[in-house]
C-alpha cells in the first residue's frame, strides 16, 4: 500500500507530530512514525504534556524522584518535560545529522507569562536549551512584539527558535526579517551560521473559524472555509521572497538555511471540511506540516500529494481582498485577536498544567504515606 506521508515528504515537506509523552515515547509509537512514515520533528505544548503528565501513570517513579527533590510545581514540570524532550531528540538525531542540521528537531514552549517580556524571554529560553543540551531542540517563543525582539537575539547567541502563533502574513515578515538580521549579525562577528535553524509557526483552521463565524453573521456562507489556506499561501509567497535573490544569496553562500515555514493547527474544527484540507492545500518544498496524531493518520491514508501551497497565490490575494470589502476584519482577527486568544490559551494551560502537578504531588505524597 502507498504512504501519502512519504509522497508528500518527497514533495519537499516534513512531517512532524503535534505531540509529545512518555507514552509515546516509551511506547515505540514515535519511533514507528520516524520509520514508517517518515515524522521528522515534534511539536509540543503545556496542553499536551498536561494530559500526558495528568492522565498517566507513566510519569510516577519519576514524579515521585524529583518531588523528593522539590515540592516547586514548575521545576517538578521541567524536570519531567525536558527529560521527554531530550528522548525525543535522541531518537530524530539520526535524521538531523542526515539531513545537517535541517530537520529532526524537537520544540519545547517557553511559559506563556513572558510573551510580552523580551529580556526574560532571551533569559529563560537561553537557559532552557542549555539546560536541555540537545543541539536539535528549538525554542518556541510567541510571535508577540517582544518575541520578535527576542527571537533575533537568540539567533545572534545560537539559539534556535520556533517562532508560533503566526496569523498575520505582517508579523510573518517581521519574523523572516527578523531571522536574516540574526544570521547576518552572526557572519559580521565572524560566527558560523551553517547549524542555525528556525520554523515560523503559522496557524491555520482558527482563521477559518473566526471568518467564519464572521461570514455566517454576513450571510456569506459561500467564502466558507477558504480564508486560512488563503493567507498561509500568502505568507509563503512572501517566504519565496524573501529567501531567495540577491538580498539572500550571500546569507546562503555562509552556510545560512532559510527559515521554514510551519503550518500548525492543521486538525479540521468544522465536521464539514475535509479530514485533510490543511494538508492537501499547503504542500510544497521547504515546508513543514504539524499534525495531531489522527490528522496524520488521515492524510497517511488518503491524502492528495501534489504541490499546492504556491498554486491560485493570485486568487488567495483576492479572495483576502474580498473579505475586508464585505465588512470581515480580517486585519484584526489575524494581527490581534487570535494572538491575544492564543496567549491567553496558552496561558491557562500552563496554569493548569501547575495546578495538575502540585495536586499530583499531594496525592504521590499521601499515596507513600
Amino acid at each position: 500500500m502507498s504512504n501519502k506521508l512519504r509522497e508528500i515528504e518527497a514533495l519537499g515537506q516534513a512531517v512532524w507530530i503535534d505531540n509529545l509523552n512518555r507514552q509515546l515515547l516509551d511506547g515505540g509509537t514515535l519511533g514507528e512514525l520516524i520509520e514508517q512514515d517518515g515524522i521528522s520533528g515534534v511539536t509540543s505544548n503545556p496542553t499536551i504534556f498536561e494530559k500526558g503528565m495528568g492522565q498517566s501513570d507513566r510519569y510516577d517513579a519519576a514524579f515521585r524522584e524529583v518531588a523528593a527533590e522539590t515540592s516547586d510545581s514548575q521545576e517538578i514540570f521541567e524536570h519531567l518535560a525536558l527529560s521527554d524532550v531530550r528522548d525525543g531528540a535522541d531518537l530524530l538525531r539520526p535524521i538531523f545529522d542526515e539531513t545537517g542540521g535541517q530537520d529532526g528537531y524537537v520544540s519545547f514552549e517557553l511559559p506563556a507569562s513572558l510573551a510580552f517580556d523580551a529580556e526574560a524571554s532571551i533569559d529563560t529560553a537561553q537557559r532552557l536549551y542549555t539546560l536541555i543540551d540537545r543541539e536539535n531542540v528549538l525554542i518556541k517563543l510567541p510571535g508577540t512584539e517582544a518575541g520578535v525582539e527576542a527571537f533575533e537575539e537568540l539567533t545572534v547567541r545560537g539559539v534556535n527558535v520556533n517562532m508560533t502563533l503566526l496569523f498575520a502574513v505582517e508579523r510573518y515578515r517581521e519574523i523572516a526579517d527578523a531571522y536574516v538580521r540574526g544570521l547576518q549579525r552572526r557572519v559580521d562577528a565572524g560566527e558560523p551560521i551553517d547549524r542555525a535553524a528556525s520554523v515560523a509557526s503559522f496557524f491555520v483552521s482558527r482563521v477559518d473559524t473566526k471568518v467564519d463565524a464572521e461570514l455566517e453573521r454576513l450571510g456569506r456562507e459561500d467564502l466558507r472555509g477558504r480564508a486560512a489556506v488563503a493567507n498561509a499561501k500568502i505568507a509563503y509567497a512572501d517566504f519565496q521572497e524573501i529567501f531567495s535573490g540577491d538580498a539572500w544569496e550571500p546569507l546562503h553562500k555562509a552556510g545560512g538555511n532559510v527559515q521554514r515555514p510551519l503550518w500548525a493547527s492543521t486538525s479540521t474544527k468544522n465536521p464539514d471540511y475535509p479530514d485533510t484540507l490543511y494538508v492537501d492545500e499547503l504542500i510544497g518544498p521547504d515546508t513543514v506540516n504539524t499534525m495531531p496524531e489522527a490528522t496524520i493518520e488521515a492524510a497517511r491514508d488518503h491524502a492528495t500529494p501534489e504541490r499546492t501551497v504556491d498554486r491560485d497565490v493570485d486568487a488567495a490575494r483576492e479572495l483576502v481582498g474580498e473579505l475586508r470589502e464585505i465588512g470581515v476584519n480580517f486585519d484584526d482577527i489575524v494581527q490581534r485577536q487570535l494572538v491575544d486568544e492564543g496567549v491567553d490559551a496558552f496561558s491557562k494551560s500552563y496554569d493548569s498544567l501547575l495546578e495538575t502537578l502540585e495536586r499530583k504531588a499531594s496525592e504521590l505524597s499521601a499515596a507513600a504515606r
